[in-house]
């Protein structure tokens, strides 16, 4: 909102006049949307990631119709200009209207053109609004719509912004393989439904967490070549209507060499126009990422649990103190932390599908909610991601005792046993165990032939967590 102190310069569009700050590039088209859709406080230029994108659409477009000789060279040359100047984050503070907005993505669209058409402008030496000279529709929106501009800026974006979340997935999976690592001798407890299951080692463990990560990363990058492909050039509603035939294979070649992004042109523009798939498939990957950070974050929970009442088979580094009423409590902070991104994440696929879903005839109108969850997902996930590998994965300390304590105390060293001795007679061993809290040792030797260094075969490191089978004619 205006101040009544702040000087105002007048500009018109086809609602009529309207005032504006003097010293927003931005005109009237763009007032308006600041003004209608007071809606999250988050504007658009939140995601700068998006605002290049657009400046990159914008300064291929200006190329194109340049070498097509629809646009003046000179005006052609100060809009490129200015898209590189919003490229690279000048006047980063333009792009106000908010990113739940109706209307398509228009308001974003006119938003960049009046910002590019007074930068020019002002690189010609002329004054903001002399659209006579460059105008916003006319000029920096040659041979373009909102309908072809906009998603493609979507998918550039979103191919310009997805590798830091895998790097961050890179980051944290090098992480739990160096943990992998080093607790690679760590003999321990495997469980299944909560309950005792078989032994393994705490780096088996730790690298199943790498290697889940690893297959996403790959995921990501698998899904990231839909976005590949898009419809700049088609305009309205795919036909190319207003664009010069040879446009569209050109605009889409400027925009490969000025973005530096592989692209092509959809097989048909009418359809690109309204599909939203590939944003659905992408958000499903992410929601997918999200599940399994989730369910790595509750087993980090769960293994440091405690440290005295819980299962405490590893240590966390305490981040800060943990209550405000409980002396020396130490929260899991940080996989709580990630717990909820990925609930927000998974959420936010919800809001993408349904808005994919909402698309009629030859537009889906509610892609600006799409763009905001899908950037959000991305960015929100490898803050967290980063954070969980900085802050608490590289810390992590195993407590060997304790995961000994549970694997000897248990019924999980009985499983090794079904090969030698059968599962009635296995199963009869592990009942005792239970009963008695006797060591399995003991009870081998007094209720089985067992030879004792079959046994110790039997219950060394190596035998309990790889595949070994043996046999023995001695075995009752």
């Amino acid at each position: 909102m205006l101040s009544s102190a702040e000087p105002t310069r007048r500009v018109q569009d086809m609602l009529g006049e309207i005032d504006i700050p003097v010293a927003s590039y931005y005109g009237a088209q763009t007032a308006r949307a600041i003004s209608n859709f007071q809606i999250s406080g988050i504007p658009i230029g939140h995601y700068p990631v998006f605002i290049r994108a657009m400046a990159y659409v914008k300064k291929a477009a200006a190329l194109a119709n340049v070498e097509l000789g629809d646009l003046d060279s000179s005006k052609g040359s100060a809009i490129v200009a200015a898209c590189d100047d919003i490229a690279d984050g000048i006047l980063a503070d333009q792009f106000n209207v908010d990113v739940f907005q109706g209307g398509a993505g228009t308001s974003t669209n006119m938003n960049l053109n009046e910002v590019i058409a007074n930068r020019a402008l002002e690189r010609l030496g002329l004054p903001k609004s002399r659209f006579d000279v460059i105008h916003p529709n006319n000029d920096v929106n040659l041979s373009q719509s909102t309908n072809d501009v906009y998603p493609t800026a979507i998918r550039l974006a979103l191919l310009l912004s997805y590798e830091t979340l895998v790097s961050a997935l890179d980051e944290l999976a090098t992480a739990f393989e160096m943990k992998s690592a080093e607790f690679a001798d760590i003999l321990k407890l495997g469980r299944t439904q909560l309950q005792d299951a078989v032994p393994m080692t705490l780096g088996q463990e730790f690298k199943a967490f790498a290697v889940t990560l690893r297959e996403d990363i790959q995921r990501l990058t698998e899904m990231s070549c839909l976005l590949r492909e898009v419809n700049l050039g088609g305009t309205a509603i795919g036909t190319g209507i207003t664009a010069d035939p040879r446009y569209a294979a050109l605009a889409v070649a400027k925009l490969r060499e000025v973005s530096g992004v592989d692209l092509k042109s959809a097989s048909d523009f009418v359809e690109a126009c309204w599909d939203t798939g590939a944003f659905v498939l992408f958000s499903g990957t992410l929601k997918r990422t999200a599940v399994k950070l989730s369910k790595v974050s509750n087993d980090l929970r769960l293994l440091s649990s405690g440290p005295r009442g819980g299962l405490g088979e590893i240590h966390l580094p305490p981040m800060q103190a943990g209550s405000s009423i409980m002396p020396g409590k130490v929260n899991p902070v940080i996989p709580e932390v990630v717990n909820q991104v990925a609930f927000q994440v998974i959420g936010s696929d919800l809001v993408v599908t349904l808005a994919a879903e909402a698309g009629q005839l030859q537009l889906n109108a509610m892609e600006p909610v799409i763009v905001f969850n899908l950037l959000q997902s991305i960015s929100i996930m490898a803050n967290a991601v980063r954070t969980l590998a900085s802050k608490c994965v590289v810390g992590i300390t195993a407590n060997e005792a304790r995961c000994r304590e549970h694997l000897e105390s248990g019924t999980a060293l009985a499983t090794a046993l079904t090969p030698l001795i059968g599962y009635e007679k296995a199963a009869e061993i592990a009942s005792e165990i239970l009963n008695s809290c006797r060591p399995i040792r003991g009870l081998l030797e007094e209720k089985t032939t067992l030879a004792s260094d079959l046994v110790d075969r039997v219950l060394d490191t190596k035998s309990l967590v790889t595949p070994t089978r043996f046999r023995s004619p001695t075995a009752e």
